[in-house]
């Protein structure tokens, strides 16, 4: 089974941080932050397909070919259109099987991983009082994906995108939904695929976005959880 990490995003929010190191690789503890990704994942998944754009060689340098016992392959993205336009540059490397699908940048557990994994396909969710800073999601009564509400929105309390994914084959055969003039949106699209085609939202305490400087200093501290 496969991975695809999105990993091309200039990271702007971390300011001089980024300058020469693309975010995902912004060390924690002495190792890169992409590092602890691939050797959190679970058992099933055999390669990993980097998305890269911004400083890319460094990420091919340091994972070569294989690592942690994971085939790797890269695939540039030129033009920064959004979740799921990263994500369908991989169309051609996925063949008839899920996939999951995660960002570079956060911190996530592996057994969440294992749970989303049992679904065709997810979405990892989490609650939170801080839910004006990410896209709320909502389901129906037995658990499934209705809605995705992307910030700004007035709500200070409630369930969030993780941005990790299970997503089934017939994802990559539904048309990509314009979440803005140059971009595509991956939980959007999930949505419009309901009722035909359902994603399971899994809920987890455990998730540490990395956004910011200050979300670095924390990871520091907490990324020993996450192992």
């Amino acid at each position: 089974m496969k991975v695809i990490i999105l990993a091309a995003g200039l990271g702007t929010r971390m300011k001089d941080l980024t300058k020469d190191t693309p975010k995902p690789m912004l060390p924690i503890q002495g190792k890169p932050k992409l590092a602890y990704t691939l050797e959190i994942l679970p058992e099933e998944i055999t390669e990993v397909i980097f998305i890269v754009g911004y400083l890319q060689e460094q990420i091919r340098e340091f994972f070569g070919e294989e690592y942690a016992g994971k085939k790797i392959k890269y695939i540039v993205q030129e033009k920064l259109n959004g979740t799921a336009g990263a994500v369908a540059l991989a169309k051609d490397e996925i063949g008839s099987e899920k996939v999951l699908v995660m960002m570079g940048d956060d911190l996530y557990n592996r057994k969440d991983l294992e749970k989303i994994l049992q679904y065709e396909q997810a979405l990892l969710a989490y609650e939170t009082d801080e839910a004006e800073q990410f896209g709320l999601v909502d389901t129906d009564k037995d658990g499934y994906l209705t809605a995705v509400v992307e910030k700004p929105h007035n709500k200070t309390k409630g369930l969030v995108n993780t941005a990790a994914y299970v997503l089934s084959p017939e994802y990559f055969n539904t048309p990509l939904v314009a979440i803005s003039e140059t971009e595509f949106g991956l939980p959007q699209t999930l949505v419009k695929m309901y009722p035909e085609h359902k994603t399971k939202v899994v809920r987890t305490t455990k998730w540490l976005p990395i956004g910011s400087p200050e979300d670095l200093e924390i990871a520091q501290e907490k990324v020993k959880d996450f192992l």
